[in-house]
Order: structure tokens, then sequence, then C-alpha cells
């Protein structure tokens, strides 16, 4: 049985008023991004591209969508185990080729760090990551391989900073 879940956003260009499309370096990439009941937030293209450093750009988006996605359904999973987290942070990293066929992602890599009540826990916890990358709904989505280098521990280790 398939239950379907639907999205919808407002994505409208506010850069028209720094002028028209009338060459590329002329107009600005910068956009807004509306969703029912949340607070709109600003974007823009990535800085290769003429984008604002200071704004979000979709490549950069899309990569935190896989870590917050793998985050999300790791800590539900976690949760039905009963193993206690602490603690989850991740520093994920994706790699973009521009070739001859256009642009596209080749891979993105997560890096999550956590931290477990119990020391015995940290098998199971460390197992827990390649479930949530198959129950991950952006991983199932995309067409490019999303790598896990997790590393769990307790806090006491962590207090130690084991790599």
């Amino acid at each position: 049985m398939s239950r379907e879940h639907k999205y919808q956003t407002k994505l409208s260009w506010v850069g028209a008023g720094q002028g028209a499309t009338s060459s590329y370096n002329s107009y600005s990439r910068e956009y807004t991004v509306e969703i029912a009941g949340k607070a709109p937030f600003r974007g823009t293209a990535d800085p290769m591209f003429r984008g604002d450093p200071t704004l979000h750009n979709p490549e950069d988006l899309l990569v935190a969508s896989l870590a917050a996605c793998h985050m999300l359904t790791y800590l539900a999973l976690a949760a039905r185990e009963q193993i206690l987290i602490e603690a989850y942070e991740d520093t994920s990293s994706g790699t973009m080729i521009l070739d001859g066929n256009g642009g596209r992602f080749q891979e993105v890599t997560l890096r999550p760090k956590v931290i477990v009540s119990k020391e015995s826990d940290i098998g199971r916890a460390t197992e827990l990551h390649e479930k949530a990358h198959r129950d991950c709904f952006i991983a199932n989505s995309v067409n490019f391989p999303v790598r896990h280098d997790p590393f769990v521990h307790t806090s006491f280790k962590a207090s130690f900073k084991v790599p």
C-alpha cells in the first residue's frame, strides 16, 4: 500500500528589480522561496554562476536535504530500537561536475558523528546508518551515490576527541 505526500512551494525571482536578463553578467540571481505556514528564505545561484555567496544556493540545499533526511530517519530508527542518541552532527559534502552534458552531482558524502548513551549500543548504532540510508526518501530519489562515513561514540570517548 503506497501513501502519497504532496509538497508545494512558491519560488519568485526577486532580482528582476535590478534589471532584465539582457546579458549573462547583468541580472541578479536572487530568489525567494515561500512554503505555506513557514518562514520564507532567500536564495541565489552558486557563486561560480554569479550568485551571492551569503545566500543559500540549490546545490547547498540538496546536500543539506540529504543530510537532514538521513539524520531524521536515523533518529526515528534509533528511537524504535531504543538506542539513546545524545547528540548528532553531520559535516556533509557534495561533488558536482560540469562537462559537455551540462552539470550533475557526482556524489554526496555524509559524515555523521553520533553520541550514544551506552557503549554497548555503539555497534548497533553504527549499523543503523545503513538502514537509515535505505529508508531515506531523499537518498532514494537521487541518481548519484550517497556515501556514509559515520562515527559513533559515547560521551566519555567524545571528551577525548577520538577520531
